[in-house]
């Protein structure tokens, strides 16, 4: 069937393509397909995969991660060493030389301001728990919230008695108290001591995340906006966008179209320059899951890093099939154990080797909206916990996993996925049981779906995402009598649904972000950036603070382990559904540089073409598996 629409779909992977390469440009060293377009480049406002993507291209952290190890430890990046306190809650991070993309230099103050920005409730950063480890972090971010209501009062609601004079004086004062109240410090411009609230044993594996980059104060300050009738501070997004925009990472942005396409280049100014064995990568905006391949198969593009096609399934066989015609070698390697990738750059060449699939650090699950209220105003009946139980109970898992998504993903009752932490194991969560599930809508007032409203599952315009919506809604109706119907949006659109508690139910997914449980926990803790479930309970709160305060290793899990059932097995403010792969499509043979590790984090710095004479040669896999496993992998 494919082959018959193959030279309609080519013709329109080169509109695509087209679109996006109407400037007389020299081709990139290094092409790739990020799935959708950024959705800005600010560091601690980001929370989806592809603008992680490119963060760590144009920014770095303290730390960053060794992608190539089993353990994903933590190394130095624009710290080069570091000291830790005897208590694990002091940490002295002592800078190297390395420069913004404008040539001035990286101060640990461009630190101290861009954590700032993150404590802050007018920022209302996605990821704000991670800053609020830091000692004072949370009396700070309080703090200014009772100001901010005191100026709200002081104007008159914020209606009729603006103080420019006083938003001024109350943004000076904030800048006071977050060097009084949070615990960091800067004693001189290139150290930067870090006091943590307790000890927290995944500390340094936050700091390689995008939160915690840095933003050159003297350029981002001057986009401050402060608003005279509300005394909150906003930044105008226009230092976010090149030629203003200056980045401390191994690249900069050099040019970015918004929907056509990003070009990065070598920042001249980054400590580790010369290490680097590509000079520019461009980044077209393809949404299109179709058009993503044949950008690849027809050589327009050297990775796509979400491959979403409806074939998908088929492209898995018949690298399964390709894997078979050499079976004895493919064992023989893996009994080595070789890394996939390294594998299949042994291998003779053929196109079918070029998929790949990895194991990943992450759920897809099926969101409920928890609010006491629809956003149209009516009574939830979300807001029950038996319904969204009976809604959980209700779904055949292994019709989406094996009917739809068809490569291999297994289902799950957890949301963290089984055996992907050491010393960590997951509750099975709720079974498939339609019969229990019938008896508790009728617990809830409604036998046989009677009275019960329309739900709605709301998804985005990619992935098969409405397929999926399609077996659920199926299970529902047919099940528990429940009539349902499918909203498709654009991404950006579902994006917003979505942080506004504006849906009744929705897709999701969710990759850890370091390897620890509360990774994906705090997701559902009251009141955090990415609770976009509304879900609010005191006792999984209490669970996660108790962990908080634990020392004892064992003790300390199965604190976590216990919150995770409460969620899974008792609340269900989301149904987990299947363990997801990372699919990527690109030609080892060609370049190294992308990590196997199920983390699926990827440095494009570290990317080395094969064979041009300017990089090492020398392929970045992970090394043979250890015997007992680490961080996920």
């Amino acid at each position: 069937m494919l082959r018959l629409f193959l030279p309609l779909l080519l013709l329109v992977a080169l509109i695509c393509l087209a679109l996006v390469a109407d400037r007389p440009q020299p081709r990139a060293d290094f092409t790739f397909i990020n799935r959708t377009d950024i959705n800005t480049l600010d560091p601690q406002q980001m929370s989806w995969q592809q603008d992680f993507r490119i963060a760590k291209a144009i920014y770095q952290g303290l730390v960053t991660s060794d992608v190539f190890s089993h353990d994903y430890k933590a190394v130095p990046a624009v710290a080069d060493r570091w000291e830790i306190s005897r208590d694990l809650k002091t940490y002295t991070f002592h800078l190297r030389k390395t420069g913004w993309s404008d040539g001035s230099p990286v101060l640990a103050g461009d630190f101290a301001y861009a954590w700032m920005r993150a404590l802050l409730p007018d920022f209302g950063a996605d990821y704000l728990g991670f800053v609020e480890h830091i000692r004072g972090g949370r009396e700070f971010y309080q703090w200014r919230q009772d100001r901010l209501a005191e100026f709200a009062a002081h104007t008159g609601a914020g209606n009729d008695k603006p103080d420019t004079a006083g938003a001024a004086r109350l943004w000076a004062l904030t800048r006071e108290k977050f060097r009084e109240l949070v615990g960091v410090s800067t004693p001189d411009d290139r150290t930067i001591i870090v006091e943590l609230a307790r000890p927290t044993p995944y500390f340094l594996d936050m700091v390689a995340f995008a939160t915690f980059f840095p933003l050159c104060e003297r350029v981002v300050h001057q986009y401050e906006v402060l608003d005279p009738l509300t005394g909150r501070v906003s930044w105008d997004q226009g230092w976010t966008k090149p030629p203003r925009l200056v980045c401390n990472g191994p690249f900069y942005v050099e040019s970015w179209q918004f929907k056509r396409d990003v070009r990065l280049r070598r920042n001249p100014y980054y400590w580790d320059k010369d290490a680097l064995a590509i000079d520019t990568i461009s980044i077209p905006t393809v949404e299109d899951p179709v058009s993503s391949v044949l950008a690849f198969r027809t050589g327009a593009v050297d990775w796509v890093t979400d491959v979403l096609a409806p074939f998908r399934a088929e492209m898995v066989a018949q690298k399964a099939a390709f894997y078979r015609e050499h079976q004895s070698e493919v064992d023989a390697m893996r009994a080595q154990g070789l890394d996939p990738i390294e594998i299949d750059r042994r291998l003779p060449p053929d196109p079918r080797k070029n998929v790949h699939v990895f194991p990943g650090f992450g759920t897809c699950f099926w969101n409920f909206n928890c609010s006491p209220k629809l956003p149209d105003g009516r009574a939830n009946p979300l807001a029950d916990a038996r319904v969204r139980r009976a809604l959980a109970m209700s779904v055949d898992k292994r019709a989406i996993a094996d009917g739809i998504r068809r490569v291999g993903e297994p289902v799950t009752g957890s949301l963290i996925p089984p055996n992907s932490l050491p010393s960590y194991t997951p509750p099975a969560g709720l079974a498939h049981d339609t019969e229990q599930a019938r008896k508790l809508m009728a617990e809830a007032g409604y036998p046989g779906g009677k009275d019960f409203i329309t739900i709605d599952l709301l998804v985005a315009k990619d992935g098969g995402n409405e397929l999926i919506a399609q077996s659920i809604a199926k299970d529902w109706q047919r099940e528990l009598g429940i009539s349902t119907t499918i909203t498709v949006q654009e991404t950006k659109v579902f994006r917003e649904r979505l942080k506004n508690k504006n849906y009744m139910t929705a897709r999701a997914l969710w990759s850890g972000d370091y390897g620890d449980p509360t990774s994906f926990l705090e997701i559902c803790r009251s009141g955090d950036g990415n609770n976009d479930r509304n879900y609010s309970s005191p006792r999984f709160d209490a669970l996660l603070d108790a962990a908080c305060n634990e020392t004892d290793p064992a003790k300390r899990m199965a604190m976590l382990e216990q919150a995770e059932r409460l969620l899974v097995e008792e609340d269900l403010p989301m149904i987990p559904l299947f363990c997801f792969a990372n699919m990527y499509l690109f030609d080892a043979n060609k370049f190294t540089g992308i990590s196997s590790h199920p983390r699926g984090e990827q440095l494009l710095y570290q990317i080395d073409l094969l064979g041009d004479g300017k990089g090492s040669d020398l392929p970045r896999v992970l090394p043979p598996r250890p015997q007992v496993d680490g961080g996920g992998s």
